[in-house]
């Protein structure tokens, strides 16, 4: 067994983007992952093999798949797939307070 808060724990401003694993298993890993205004270096693209799914729990972030103008605005409750091998980035997250992300890194093709 395993329990905990998914609140609890988080990590100041000012340092790296903090990234805790919750669950791993052969099929899926969830992590909790929470940024203070961070966003992808320039002109990096994350390309994963498998497909992850994202929830914002708290502020806000800008995703950006390539190929689009503009990024997608999640804000709190908002979720998003991302199929493997979707070159993506994330572009800006609330400077303002933490966002709090939950990800699901999946290791078979999700299907929507």
């Amino acid at each position: 067994m395993a329990d905990g808060n998914i609140y609890a724990d988080i990590a100041p401003r000012g340092g790296a983007e903090q990234v805790t694993q919750l669950l791993a298993s052969p099929g899926a890993r969830i992590e909790r992952i929470v940024s203070h205004g961070h966003a992808s270096p320039p002109g990096f693209w994350y390309d994963q093999a498998n497909a992850e799914w994202v929830l914002v729990l708290e502020g806000a972030a800008g995703v950006r798949f390539d190929g689009e103008a503009e990024a997608r605005v999640l804000r709190r409750g908002d979720h998003l797939l991302i199929p493997a091998h979707a070159r993506h980035r994330v572009d800006w997250t609330d400077s303002a307070r933490p966002t709090l992300w939950l990800a699901v890194h999946l290791a078979e093709p999700a299907l929507a």
